[in-house]
């Protein structure tokens, strides 16, 4: 996003946290009703452009999502999305991919109040790893052909009752309503609102055999030195590493895995 869709989202966040600070809110139905209306601006296109168009004010665009959303969305939706469309957004998809990440803070704010965010974190990490190891299951997440109930009904037999609930609904609407993202980038950025949630970076780290309780400990404390920042580590194992352990924090790996340092004494020789 632009600087000004980014302002536009920071200011929407602050009023959605101001909102699901109240414990009245139903966070959860909130972000239902989110994804209700990001589906609505996915799909019509023209719509989404008139409440985007700098030249309509921003009190007129307001007064029409209102009219739109009166009676299919609680009375906190409609005025969250009022509030956004009054922003000014660089391009009319940053609206839509707004209400969209309002849906899942939502959602994972419920999640954090019930004392399950860490829970959801990790098992959105596993869910993604699961993914990526099965051809088979993630043909049939992202089969443009399979319907919504068809592909909701998989994820149920997958994770209900298995998971969080917070984990089941934010996983299925992102299966359900793709909108031309890959299946791994909606799930790597649903970990980064996890993280975010409460203020920590997010390491995934990969190593050969699993880390010890103490050893966990002593990395997590590492890497919050490095980085100035609460880390969460997500965890992976891979025989193929054969000892060590490589540490991704968004785009920066440090690798200290036996097998990297096979390939760079392999590359010195062939050099």
């Amino acid at each position: 996003m632009n600087g000004a869709s980014r302002a536009a989202l920071a200011a929407a966040r602050e009023r959605l946290d101001a909102l699901t600070d109240n414990t009245s809110v139903d966070a959860s139905k909130l972000a239902e009703e989110l994804t209700a209306v990001t589906a609505l601006l996915h799909r019509e296109v023209s719509l989404r452009r008139v409440l985007t168009d700098p030249a309509r004010s921003g009190e007129s665009k307001a007064d029409l999502v209102g009219g739109l959303l009166r009676g299919q969305v609680g009375g906190e939706s409609s005025d969250l999305v009022a509030g956004m469309v009054r922003s000014r957004w660089s391009q009319p998809r940053d609206l839509v991919d707004s209400v969209e990440e309002l849906a899942a803070v939502a959602e994972l704010t419920a999640a954090q109040r019930a004392g399950g965010l860490d829970e959801v974190e990790d098992e959105v990490f596993r869910f993604g790893r699961i993914v990526e190891s099965s051809t088979t299951l993630r043909a049939a997440l992202t089969d443009q052909a399979a319907t919504v109930s068809a592909k909701t009904e998989l994820l149920t037999t997958l994770l209900g009752g298995r998971a969080n609930p917070s984990t089941e609904r934010l996983v299925v609407r992102l299966v359900t309503h793709p909108r031309a993202r890959s299946l791994e980038a909606g799930l790597q950025t649903l970990s980064r609102l996890a993280a975010a949630r409460r203020d920590r970076l997010v390491a995934v780290v990969t190593t050969a055999v699993p880390l010890t309780e103490g050893q966990k400990q002593r990395l997590g404390a590492a890497l919050t030195r490095l980085y100035g920042h609460p880390m969460h580590l997500n965890l992976d194992v891979d025989p193929e590493v054969l000892g060590g352990v490589s540490v991704r924090v968004g785009d920066e790996v440090v690798n200290g895995t036996v097998a990297e340092r096979l390939e760079e004494a392999e590359r010195r020789l062939a050099g």
